[in-house]
């Protein structure tokens, strides 16, 4: 496991979730690489519309070819991914919705909780609006990605 993953995974144990402050979720978004090198006060601006979510065992947390509204970074519980190729789980420390945040189209997966489960949510309407004001942070995080998918078509 990288370093970074492993430093998100200690934090997110390590924490209660019942009040995340500001300055959790600024420490959590720069253990994550889409976010890790934004600056401080950049990371910080996203943090502010951070939002945390419970879902009980079951519960469906996003489905497919519904609109991408928002990322999520699990916090804590685990949660199963219904997808093609093949389905998988997902806990503490996985995030998706990452591509929602930019471009909001439909669902790629189901995922629904599979326990007790908390989550960051970065909703895409607030998100969008920190871009247009910050434009910075959307060159940013497109750098990311383009490294993502540089990374992807090495490894095919």
């Amino acid at each position: 496991m990288p370093k970074q993953e492993t430093r998100l995974l200690q934090m997110l144990v390590d924490k209660s979730w019942e009040r995340p402050t500001t300055r959790d979720w600024e420490n959590v978004l720069s253990a994550l690489p889409l976010f890790s090198t934004l600056s401080t006060r950049q990371r910080r601006q996203l943090a502010k519309l951070a939002q945390i979510a419970w879902f009980a065992p079951g519960d469906v947390i996003v489905r497919a070819g519904e609109a991408g509204d928002a990322f999520y970074l699990i916090v804590s519980g685990k949660a199963n991914v219904e997808a093609k190729p093949r389905a998988r789980a997902l806990g503490a420390g996985d995030f998706f919705g990452e591509m929602s945040l930019i471009d909001g189209e439909p669902r790629s997966a189901t995922i629904t909780a599979a326990t007790e489960l908390q989550a960051m949510i970065l909703p895409r309407r607030s998100f969008v609006k920190v871009l247009q004001q910050e434009p910075r942070i959307a060159l940013t995080l497109m750098a990311e990605l383009a490294a993502r998918v540089r990374r992807l078509e090495r490894s095919i």
